[in-house]
């Protein structure tokens, strides 16, 4: 199928666009997805330096996915490249049949692993770069006045300790969401 750069879909409606890219073999579709104003691009183990330039210039997030790598044992996308190039990097967990992985903190002590990032890099790319992924960092993401105050609390000597546990849900304390508790351990 080939898919046009000039076709706007839901983008008339207000819709955000997310690519799934270079996952499996690289074929411009990040060349594509930045030409077509996606706000976001998934995956990206077989991104050209090219790429990497032009989502860097347009600001498009980099959806990394370290479960789904892992598991199907592609090569690793070039997250430090991408960083050091000025990408914005956002983290997720690709929940599927073949990731099933719905935890967060796992996917922060792979990035550091796995792919070297900071554990402030892991930080930021699973909360105000996931944000920014989707369009929304002016409203979550992070603790600022005037944003929804979306948060989970973790009973945890500091928050570095989340990343080296990989796994803390028993840890949960509190879910708020846009500031009402909807979650009390």
């Amino acid at each position: 199928a080939v898919v046009s750069t000039q076709s706007t879909g839901g983008k008339e409606q207000g819709w955000k666009i997310n690519f799934h890219a270079e996952e499996l073999n690289y074929l411009g579709g990040v060349e594509m997805g930045v030409n077509a104003g996606a706000t976001a691009i998934s995956h990206l183990e077989e991104i050209s330096d090219e790429g990497i330039r032009m989502m860097a210039e347009k600001k498009t997030a980099a959806v990394i996915l370290p479960t789904t790598a892992w598991l199907l044992k592609l090569k690793a996308p070039p997250v430090r490249k991408m960083l050091d190039s000025g990408v914005v990097v956002a983290l997720g967990t690709d929940f599927n049949p073949n990731a099933h992985c719905l935890s967060m903190l796992r996917i922060m002590n792979m990035a550091c692993v796995e792919y070297r990032m900071t554990m402030e890099e892991a930080m930021a790319g699973a909360t105000l770069n996931s944000a920014a992924s989707m369009g929304l960092s002016d409203k979550t993401g992070s603790v600022e006045v005037g944003k929804w105050a979306d948060l989970v609390l973790l009973k945890v000597p500091s928050w570095e300790h989340c990343i080296y546990q990989m796994d803390a849900s028993d840890t949960i304390t509190h879910v708020i969401k846009k500031g009402k508790v909807i979650y009390r351990a």
